[in-house]
């Protein structure tokens, strides 16, 4: 959500915005602005909606300057307007920021800011905070020193860049909000994400809660609150910024659902021994999970139905798992103790509800453990361990490669954690290892041969689309739906296939198809269950392996997937249901890669 953009040193501050800024419109934003210190004053331009009116609004005669701040702006206090787009500024014009991140006391620090004669432009809980510095300095207080003061006065989660008019410095500090600092020869940059600057450079360093840094021309300088020096390391980016290039696709989405065999490869690389039926996970040692008693998955979103795939696969193994939406997480009952493994489930490693799950768990004595996609990334330094999904750069809003990898890094760590907990190999291990070995090729083929689009086609324009799966499939069902909607802005609903006699049948129609996802053998009960709709008149599509579908030979549409070992069959499933909701989205015109009011990185609660 919201994305933060700064430039320090060469000579095109805007440039370097603006590259910034385009390059993070996938977090999801409804306005955009600069600001950029030109030797004259601070030269502010800011606009509701896309980027394309700020470029619009800056036009040829842009400022001259070699420092600046940039903002993409998700709504949270009030509507999207200029006046309510970042940069914001005090009542002097002197200072402007930017914000990511809600400020919780806000209320209170406006009325008190009101009542010494400071006037808002805004609705924004972010402008206190150069009225906060603006107080400072009238005080006779530098900069820095007002920056600290100001931000020390702050409750919440923020990601905040500031400058002053006349000194060649941007500051910027962090706490609950993702901030990373890029350097260039030269040149420095700010940013909520890499992507933001990539081009520019692939040496990164990832700021913590906490952290306060001053970037200069010449350097820059990490410290605490209190101003105590910090030593943070900088990191090489090891993907190219082609990866987060459209690569001649139409669209982010359909780019990134077809590297998924290469990101699959990648999240397999080193971990599958299918000659000795093992899991190697080199981040854990033998044995590493054997007090585990029971796993709990915080999540949200698309991570949690990966969550829910891997919770089934264990319980199947006959241990004690089970799910929980993040954001629900600080009511729950269930015990947490040190021999409870809590998995953080994370694309981006920043989602403020899966964050303060984890907090939970480990106040609570529990052992935290991440499956995230993105190294250094706050859910890293919150957590225990760490297990990286390893699936590149994902910039589609909607997740597709991201969902499939944390599917598949999930289930060799649930392997790991069930050799490690009976001292035993499932004799089951083999197959269910060659299926993953096969996984990535299996994936081409199915893109390859897909008739998603005819499926589209022909569903055009109905009331509402159902998904029905069990066990992992179940989690694919919901998966299949959550994506169709958030694209395509369609009525679609998942349940589980058992479910649907005990309410969603009341909803079926000649006009709601009906997706049923079936893994193997085991998923023919849902079957029945298709049968049923269809006797209804609702059209049955079913996503199913290739061997059974003289079982499955009813349907009015059969999405096939290469005959596999049924816990991997769901990943292939998924991808046919993205390809749908893909083309389904295009065949309306929708802006598949920014759909509305969504954001990539949900960073506030």
């Amino acid at each position: 959500m919201c994305g933060i953009t700064a430039c320090v040193g060469g000579d095109d501050a805007v440039g370097g915005l603006l590259t910034g800024l385009g390059n993070l419109e996938y977090r999801g934003y409804d306005s955009a602005g600069i600001a950029v210190q030109n030797g004259r004053g601070l030269s502010v331009v800011k606009r509701e909606g896309r980027l394309a009116r700020l470029r619009e609004a800056l036009g040829t005669d842009r400022p001259t300057g070699s420092i600046g701040i940039g903002h993409t702006r998700w709504s949270t206090h009030g509507p999207p307007t200029d006046e309510n787009a970042h940069p914001h500024q005090d009542c002097t014009g002197n200072v402007a920021v930017v914000h990511n991140g809600i400020i919780d006391n806000y209320e209170t620090l406006r009325q008190n800011l009101e009542e010494r004669g400071h006037r808002f432009e805004s609705e924004t809980d972010t402008e206190v905070v150069p009225h906060l510095i603006e107080e400072e300095l009238t005080a006779g207080a530098s900069m820095e020193s007002a920056f600290r003061t100001a931000v020390s006065k702050l409750s919440g989660s923020y990601a905040i860049a500031c400058m002053v008019d006349g000194e060649d410095v941007v500051y910027a500090a962090r706490q609950g909000s993702p901030l990373v600092l890029g350097e260039a020869d030269g040149r420095f940059f700010l940013a909520s994400d890499v992507p933001a600057f990539r081009e520019f450079t692939d040496r990164v360093v990832y700021l913590e809660d906490g952290d306060v840094v001053a970037v200069r021309p010449d350097g820059y300088d990490i410290t605490d609150l209190a101003g105590a020096p910090l030593l943070r390391e900088v990191d090489t980016v090891d993907w190219e910024p082609e990866a987060a290039g459209k690569s001649g696709y139409p669209h982010f989405m359909l780019k990134e659902i077809h590297e998924q065999p290469e990101s699959l490869r990648q999240t397999l690389h080193g971990r599958v021994e299918e000659m000795a039926g093992r899991v190697t996970l080199e981040e854990f040692d033998r044995g590493a999970f054997a007090d585990i008693e029971r796993v709990q998955f915080v999540s949200m979103g698309t991570s949690h139905h990966a969550a829910m795939y891997a919770a089934a696969q264990l319980t199947a193994r006959g241990l004690t798992a089970n799910t929980y939406m993040a954001g629900e997480y600080a009511d729950c009952p269930a015990p947490i103790d040190d021999s409870t493994l809590v998995v953080a489930v994370t694309q981006s490693g920043e989602t403020a509800d899966t964050m303060n799950a984890i907090r939970r768990a480990r106040d609570a004595g529990a052992r935290t453990l991440a499956v995230t996609n993105v190294v250094g990334s706050s859910v890293t330094r919150e957590c225990d361990e760490s297990l990286f999904i390893r699936a590149g750069p994902e910039i589609g809003v909607a997740a597709t490669k991201t969902f499939s990898s944390q599917v598949v890094a999930l289930t060799l760590l649930g392997e790991r954690i069930a050799e490690d907990s009976t001292g035993v190999q499932r004799a089951e291990m083999r197959s269910l290892l060659s299926g993953l070995s096969d996984l990535p090729g299996d994936v081409q083929q199915v893109l390859d041969e897909s008739t998603a689009a005819d499926v589209a086609e022909a569903l055009y324009g109905c009331d509402a689309y159902f998904f029905l799966g069990r066990g992992p499939a179940h989690a694919v069902a919901l998966e299949g739906a959550l994506k169709f909607k958030e694209i395509s802005y369609e009525h679609a609903e998942g349940f589980a296939a058992s479910e649907l006699k005990h309410g969603p049948l009341a909803l079926v129609t000649d006009n709601t198809p009906v997706f049923g996802v079936i893994t193997g053998e085991d998923d023919l009960k849902t079957i029945s269950n298709l049968k049923e709709v269809q006797a209804r008149g609702a059209p049955v599509v079913v996503v199913a392996p290739a061997n059974l579908a003289d079982k499955v030979e009813f349907a009015d549409y059969l999405l096939p997937v290469p005959e596999t070992h049924p816990e991997v069959a769901g990943v292939l499933a998924n991808v046919q249901l993205q390809l749908v909701s893909y083309h389904a989205a295009d065949q309306l015109g929708r802006p598949i890669d920014k759909p509305r009011n969504l954001a990539k990185s949900v960073t506030v609660e």
